[in-house]
């Protein structure tokens, strides 16, 4: 089963959107690499890669952030990782997770999971509202 990894820069959102997931899917390994020590706001490279070392099995991970560094450092971590089957996922962060939780559950390998949970979000773009 595909495995999933949480990274943004508060440990405490991470924590909820991993429990968010979990109410839809149980049986999905999902990783939190959020916040720095001592409740510290940032991201980590460390904790990145030890999530992804805790989800990511035969079947691959997929990896979610919240903004900026976070996604950056992702990329950091997969370009060391030179994995196939881990892939960083270009959606929000609570909607996608869910979403992928969801299909993981029901057996989508993780290139099924990246494609519907990518071409998802790009279909809902367009009915979000900008405030200017």
């Amino acid at each position: 089963m595909v495995g999933i990894v949480i990274v943004s820069h508060s440990h405490t959102l991470a924590e909820g959107v991993r429990e968010l997931a979990e109410m839809m899917a149980r049986e999905v390994k999902i990783a939190c690499a959020g916040g720095l020590e001592e409740g510290i706001s940032g991201v980590s490279y460390e904790r990145i890669t030890n999530a992804v070392e805790e989800v990511c099995g035969r079947d691959g991970a997929v990896i979610f952030g919240d903004m900026g560094s976070a996604m950056l450092t992702s990329e950091l971590v997969l370009e060391e990782m030179k994995d196939d089957k881990l892939h960083l996922v270009n959606a929000p962060l609570v909607e996608g997770v869910v979403r992928a939780a969801a299909l993981a559950s029901g057996g989508a390998d993780v290139e099924t999971i990246v494609q519907r949970v990518e071409a998802e979000w790009k279909r809902q773009e367009g009915d979000c509202y900008s405030i200017s």
